[in-house]
């Protein structure tokens, strides 16, 4: 499985170290992705999932305000993206 989340879609991206005298390397910054069990509010059910800690904290901001979110929706929009 690819190292992105489900929720957000956050993923790998390339970029460059910088040394002091200005030497550039290719490099890579890797998204924060853990493998969390969440409680869908949509069903009740629990649900494993590939999720960002940015997505975590959305999730944890829209429970707060109250928001009705299905955690299977959110999965199949990000996958068509």
């Amino acid at each position: 499985m690819s190292r992105n989340c489900t929720i957000t879609g956050k993923g790998t991206v390339s970029g460059q170290n910088v040394s002091h005298s200005q030497v550039k390397t290719k490099r890579k910054f890797k998204a924060n992705i853990q493998n969390k069990r969440l409680l869908n509010p949509a069903t009740g059910k629990m649900m494993r999932l590939k999720i960002s800690t940015a997505g975590l904290r959305t999730l944890k901001k829209w429970q707060a305000a109250g928001k009705k979110y299905d955690l299977r929706k959110l999965i199949k929009d990000s996958n068509n993206s």
